[in-house]
């Protein structure tokens, strides 16, 4: 597993990995300031806006090679993700229409949103970091539903023009965007918290399966379809 050989500072690593779980709470929350500003100031679309907080939100594993192995510190990993999800939980039943968090990551502006896949997102982070911290199924998982789930609408929006439906309408430009970010996010994820894991097949394969899930889903539920197809399929093959 990616771990650092030494602490920082030769601190205890319980202090260690509460440092890097800061590091991690800095990062996190220095995204929805930024965004908030860009929809009110300079006209970013609150479904841009979501889908770049999707992103970050998945991109926060990047900080698991720093976490210390062996100690019960390791699952401060996800204290992030249970923060977000008290705030969502709260927000999506008492905030006020011009609160950040509504602001930037829903479509609407209805701060129920907040209760659905954007709460099932974090909910799936918490299981990645504990049930399955530093293993496959949680890197993949983590990495397809970030870049993949968030790449996918924004270029569907952007430059979609092949449209296509089951459930609800997808376009053919945002599913190999999808495919696209779950490839590359996959391998690179995978290289960096457990490069003794990588196989190129694998991952390739279970993105294109989570391709196919993707363009069958509704949305909202997409964000729990997708980590898991990633998670039994890792299993599986």
């Amino acid at each position: 597993m990616g771990t650092l050989d030494t602490t920082f500072f030769g601190l205890p690593v319980v202090w260690h990995n509460v440092l890097v779980t800061l590091l991690t709470f800095v990062y996190v929350f220095s995204v929805p300031p930024l965004l908030d500003y860009l929809v009110t100031n300079h006209g970013l679309s609150r479904d841009i806006s979501r889908k770049i907080t999707h992103i970050c939100a998945g991109t926060v594993i990047i900080f698991l090679p720093l976490f210390q192995d062996g100690h019960w510190s390791q699952y401060l990993n996800v204290s992030v993700f249970v923060v977000w999800a008290l705030l969502f939980i709260q927000k999506g039943f008492f905030a006020s229409d011009d609160d950040q968090a509504v602001k930037t990551m829903t479509r609407t502006g209805d701060k129920r949103e907040l209760l659905r896949g954007t709460l099932y997102f974090v909910v799936v982070g918490i299981i990645c970091g504990t049930v399955y911290y530093k293993q496959l199924p949680g890197v993949l998982a983590m990495a397809v539903l970030g870049w993949g789930d968030g790449l996918a609408p924004i270029f569907g929006v952007k430059l979609g023009k092949m449209k296509y439906k089951v459930l609800c309408e997808k376009t053919v430009e945002g599913s190999l965007a999808f495919f696209a970010g779950s490839a590359l996010a996959g391998m690179f994820f995978v290289w960096l918290i457990i490069p003794e894991a990588f196989d190129l097949s694998t991952i390739l394969i279970i993105a294109l399966a989570a391709t196919i899930v993707e363009g069958l889903s509704p949305k909202e539920v997409d964000n729990i379809l997708i980590p898991l197809t990633v998670i039994v399929l890792v299993f599986l093959l």
